[in-house]
């Protein structure tokens, strides 16, 4: 059975026809976040430190409506549009996570993203029992 995550009353926008999220069992797909703030609806813009930062509170507001947190992500996929950012990018992204406790990743230069931005992150998390890792 799914279970379709949406952030309700409208504190995080969506670009398309999608959930924010899908629980498939015991998994949970989040969709990709992008920098867009979800109080004014306007895209950040700025450096790649406060797009990332954004994208990574919109996909904490996701997390939270699923009743879950970073601490479970599995794999993340990361997509930006200029990889000299990469290491600026790693720096913020990694601040969301226990130290040694990063989830597996993709991380793919594109050419253009949804809203202009420069950095857009989806997640699969795992939300059944945990034993010690």
């Amino acid at each position: 059975m799914f279970e379709r995550i949406v952030v309700p009353d409208g504190r995080l926008p969506l670009f398309g026809p999608f959930p924010h999220a899908i629980r498939a069992g015991d998994l949970l797909f989040v969709t990709g976040q992008l920098s867009e703030d979800p109080e004014t609806g306007a895209m950040e813009l700025g450096p790649i430190e406060d797009q990332v930062r954004r994208v990574m509170e919109n996909l904490k507001l996701v997390l939270a409506e699923a009743g879950t947190s970073f601490d479970r992500a599995v794999m993340a996929r990361v997509f930006i549009t200029d990889l000299r950012d990469f290491e600026a990018m790693n720096q913020v992204y990694s601040s969301y996570f226990e130290a040694g406790k990063l989830p597996c990743r993709t991380t793919v230069g594109v050419v253009g993203l949804a809203g202009k931005g420069n950095v857009e992150i989806d997640l699969i998390v795992y939300c059944g029992e945990m034993g010690e890792a």
